[in-house]
């Protein structure tokens, strides 16, 4: 277990932690919480030892491995997926071994040793490891062709990816992750999460999502005024207790407040008195006795709404058979080159469509919310935009697009020229922006405060339509739930790109989907999407002739309500809820008649993936020469027997595994 006793730390002058004790089990999956600068990155910086306590002590078991996200990644010629592997630290060392005794004469002590680390490798799953690793890959959004591609070749944030993959990698009986879904869209967090259910060891995660947080611990340590407090349960559990204590802890500080007036009154007016002189002396040391309870902070202590629409054009804006993509010039010969993303867009938006635009990394959701807000033209194909639609569009990288020498007070000025000062002051007041902050240049601001600032700049415009692309990215708990809520009562029409579930599902009312070059509907929840997604990854992985081939990702059935996403509505509202209503029973029913038969084939991939590893490991000895030697001949007697029994096994498991996929294509839609 771990075990912080009477901890105190500081950094510089700033307390963090003040004599805190908890304890957290082995096996505990533990959401790590608190407010910006609370001390939840110093915390790990104790737990990896890079930090030590000012008073107290931590412990753990000295032979746990630690596993956590490097922060730095060379920009080395090593290809991603040997990059990522470079994370089991302990294969790479065995390799390495084995490279070197290899390497020299043979001898009889070689060869015992080389057999011995054949067995180690074994032991550390190495006949498995590059199929891991691309599924890790796979998982956080890189397709096969980028695995071989060097490290230097990928940006910052894939750079990032890739440190998680070698986190992921390495085994551990510790796993320290801070923020790791912050440079993952929807898809790769979705996988992330399941991958994290299914981990043995300790974990501990430091998340503003609330969605993930849910999915993945349970266990919750908040710091809050330097002390840290355990709470069981997910993130919306400790919502529901804190909430409780909270109301508890008004009643106690109400009653005080009480009590304290009492004492306070009969002191003033008995104190000079002779008769009284002594219950007044009492109630003064029980005044002076009396533990002075802190005053209660709000749950949510910043919140916003977007002002009213000036007007509302209808449909805001219609796109037929437009193709969306990037055409770049080629600066010696001028020539022109189209490369076309999504292609064959008919669509339209009408007022107050709350959309939510889905799509694996790459698909193209960017680039289609780009030539809607008007950033890029459209290679092809008619786009019509309704007259006084005015778009507020926040785009993934918006934080970059500040100018970070200028203060907020400029920024806003700059798109409100002519607006007195103390109106974009007061304005600015109720983002949070106060005192020297408006005057301040950004540049020393956290990423929540730029963020912050770009949703106020897109506040202050009054927009019909907003654009979301990745809005929370840089966010802290606090202010996602300020933005959900403010896009709950936005009175326009939303389309938003974005991998916080709890603010999809929250803002949003139907779903598309950009798939396969194409934008379409998409009729269904977060859950069937998650569904989608896991086929897609297994198709990838897979697809090339794989014995998961057949699991070919297919859309959900699309109805008439979902269509209407992409096109202009035919038909009612009751009729498209009655429409969604009976294709979810249906889903509902073939997903109860494939449950068992998938849970067969899982189980049997396991068999199979397990069989050719043990295989493996003997055809490895078998090609070993040594193992023909006649002294040897007892263990070469085994090694074929095993190899027999192997080979004859795996073939028996995918004739099952065979049937069973035919009998999971004939269950009837």
């Amino acid at each position: 277990m771990i075990r912080f006793q009477q901890v105190t730390l500081a950094r510089g002058i700033k307390p963090l932690l003040d004599n805190v004790d908890v304890t957290l089990n082995p096996g505990d999956k533990i959401g790590l919480i608190g407010a910006n600068g609370a001390g939840k990155s110093s915390l790990f910086g104790l737990l990896r030892g890079e930090l030590h306590a000012d008073l107290g002590s931590i412990d753990f078991p000295s032979k746990w491995r630690m596993a956590y996200v490097a922060q730095e990644t060379p920009a080395l010629d090593r290809a991603a997926l040997e990059y990522a592997i470079d994370g089991d630290v302990t294969l790479r060392r065995l390799e390495d071994e084995l490279a070197f005794l290899e390497s020299e004469p043979d001898t009889s002590a070689n060869g015992i040793l080389i057999g011995e680390l054949y067995s180690a490798l074994a032991d550390a799953d190495a006949y498995t490891v590059r199929s891991r690793g691309e599924q890790l890959l796979t998982g956080l959004g890189f397709t096969l062709d980028q695995m071989q591609q060097p490290v230097a070749s990928f940006s910052g944030g894939w750079r990032m990816r890739l440190n998680l993959a070698q986190a992921l990698m390495c085994p551990s009986d510790l796993l320290l992750l801070d923020e790791p879904t912050n440079h993952l869209d929807l898809d790769a967090i979705i996988w992330l999460e399941d991958w994290l259910k299914r981990y043995a060891g300790t974990l501990i995660i430091i998340s503003h999502d609330r969605d993930f947080l849910d999915g993945v611990v349970n266990v919750i340590v908040h710091i809050d005024e330097r002390k840290l407090k355990r709470y069981s349960g997910n993130y919306s559990s400790f919502e529901r207790q804190r909430a409780a204590q909270m109301i508890l802890a008004q009643g106690a500080l109400e009653k005080q407040t009480r009590q304290r007036a009492h004492l306070e009154s009969f002191i003033s007016r008995f104190k000079a008195q002779a008769s009284k002189a002594r219950q007044a002396q009492s109630r003064m040391k029980a005044l002076a006795k009396m533990e002075e309870l802190a005053p209660l902070r709000a749950a949510a202590e910043f919140s916003f709404e977007f002002r009213e629409p000036a007007n509302a054009p209808n449909p805001l804006l219609v796109m037929e058979d437009v193709n969306a993509g990037y055409s770049t010039e080629d600066a010696q010969t001028h020539k022109v080159t189209e490369k076309t993303i999504v292609s064959g867009i008919n669509f339209s938006l009408q007022i107050g469509q709350r959309i939510g635009l889905l799509g694996v990394n790459g698909a193209g959701k960017s680039t289609l919310i780009k030539t809607i807000a008007g950033e890029l033209e459209p290679l092809s194909g008619d786009s019509e935009f309704g007259k006084g639609l005015a778009i507020g569009y926040f785009a993934q990288h918006q934080v970059e697009m500040l100018r970070h020498e200028e203060s907020p007070l400029w920024h806003l000025g700059h798109i409100a020229p002519g607006v007195r000062e103390q109106e974009l002051r007061n304005f600015l007041g109720s983002f949070n922006f106060n005192g020297a902050m408006v005057t301040s240049k950004i540049a020393p601001f956290s990423g929540g405060e730029k963020a912050r600032l770009a949703l106020a700049l897109i506040v202050w415009q009054r927009p019909n339509l907003l654009l979301l692309d990745e809005p929370t990215n840089h966010l802290d708990l606090e202010t996602r739930e300020a933005l959900t809520m403010a896009l709950a009562q936005f009175e326009g029409t939303l389309v938003v790109v974005s991998h916080d579930r709890h603010l999809l599902r929250a803002t949003t009312d139907q779903f598309i989907i950009v798939a396969d070059g194409k934008l379409q509907p998409f009729d269904g929840d977060l859950d069937d999407y998650r569904d989608w997604l896991f086929k897609t990854k297994l198709a990838a992985k897979t697809g090339a002739g794989g014995t998961a081939a057949a699991l070919a990702p297919t859309l959900p059935p699309v109805s008439s309500a979902a269509a209407s996403a992409v096109a202009p509505p035919a038909v009612s509202s009751a009729d498209r809820k009655d429409q969604k209503r009976a294709d979810a029973e249906d889903r509902q029913k073939l997903a109860a008649k494939k449950k068992p038969i998938e849970a067969k084939i899982k189980k049997l991939e396991e068999q199979i993936a397990k069989r050719n590893a043990q295989k493996s490991v003997v055809e490895a000895r078998l090609a070993d020469p040594l193992i023909y030697d006649h002294a040897n001949k007892k263990e070469l007697k085994t090694l074929l027997t095993d190899q027999t029994f192997y080979t004859k096994e795996v073939t028996q498991l995918e004739v099952e595994w065979l049937e069973l996929q035919e009998a999971l294509e004939q269950v009837a839609p």
